[in-house]
């Protein structure tokens, strides 16, 4: 029986013969075993790849081997990471290069993105990453790509509502992201709505999925919607600024304690110091809108954003 081996395991192949680090060639010989196809033609194939990806998992152990981080799997840095998700020419490039300090590759070509690409976008006194990732499409999307999606803490779909196919390449991303055991989008974002239509092609996309993920319109060329983009972002991550402040002095509004929704007092403390939080006795709450008096509030006491604590141990 023929094996009738994919483009995907061909390329993957490729990337094993090319590969240099222990780490490269594990990240080649599982996408090989992933994309091989399954029947009694490729069994001792199958049995082969598995002997030399444990070889190479051994190797990789060994004292000396080389143990450097795969260029796909991105540190986490800020409030959160959200990875950029979407088909060629969706405009997540020039995202990122709008509202970060990164300068990823645009162009105006497909597949312009091969490697993540960080940059920490400024919400108010936030700072969350956002990694521009390559394209998802059945012409090709790269076999890592998985592996840097599944640990980000939030995905989002970036579309251009212009494009005649945007309702299958929609489609064929969800899909993917669902084979891969990937967290669905929680946004869906439509750029390059200053074109002309755009906003009506928008409006046909809300009515599709605005049930399934939040949808926005904007466009990273002129800025419109971005700031409600970069507010979207810090909700959905579900994150809340805590404030501190000795007794009888102001609240430093710059440096903000980032927490995740659902947090305590207690856990606010925790942040300052363990030691800290152990005695604390109680603390005072002030809201940020000018509060002078304050109100006293138990260890587990839920904390909002925007929230003022004094601490008293």
């Amino acid at each position: 029986m023929p094996a009738n081996l994919t483009p995907e395991y061909l390329a993957a192949e490729a990337r094993y013969r090319a590969a240099e680090t222990h780490q490269e060639k594990i990240a080649a010989l599982e996408e090989m075993l992933a994309t091989l196809p399954k029947h009694k033609g490729t069994e001792k194939l199958q049995a082969d790849l598995k002997r030399r990806l444990s070889q190479a998992r051994k190797e990789s152990q060994k004292k000396g081997a080389s143990h450097a981080t795969p260029f796909y799997l991105v540190k986490k840095e800020g409030a959160g990471q959200v990875v950029l998700v979407g088909p060629p020419n969706s405009g997540k490039s020039q995202l990122v290069a709008t509202l970060t300090h990164a300068r990823p590759e645009v162009a105006d070509y497909p597949f312009t993105t091969r490697a993540p690409q960080p940059g920490m976008m400024q919400f108010e006194n936030v700072q969350i990453q956002l990694v521009d990732l390559p394209a998802v499409a059945p012409e090709y999307t790269e076999p890592w790509l998985p592996q840097t999606i599944r640990p980000a803490n939030m995905s989002v779909l970036v579309v251009d509502p212009c494009d005649p196919d945007v309702l299958s390449q929609i489609d064929y991303v969800l899909r993917k992201l669902e084979e891969w055991r990937a967290q669905p989008p929680r946004l869906l974002l439509a750029n390059k709505c200053d074109r002309p239509g755009a906003v009506q092609d928008f409006e046909v996309l809300r009515e599709f999925y605005g049930a399934s993920m939040r949808c926005l319109a904007v466009s990273a060329v002129t800025g419109e919607g971005l700031d409600e983009f970069a507010r979207a972002v810090f909700d959905l991550l579900g994150l809340v600024r805590v404030y501190t402040k000795p007794p009888g002095k102001k609240p430093d509004f710059s440096a903000p304690y980032v927490m995740k929704r659902g947090q305590t007092v207690q856990d606010a403390a925790r942040m300052v110091h363990r030691d800290f939080a152990e005695h604390l006795k109680f603390a005072r709450l002030f809201r940020k809108d000018g509060d002078r008096e304050g109100r006293l509030v138990e260890r587990t006491h839920v904390v909002e954003d925007g929230d003022v604590l004094e601490f008293h141990a």
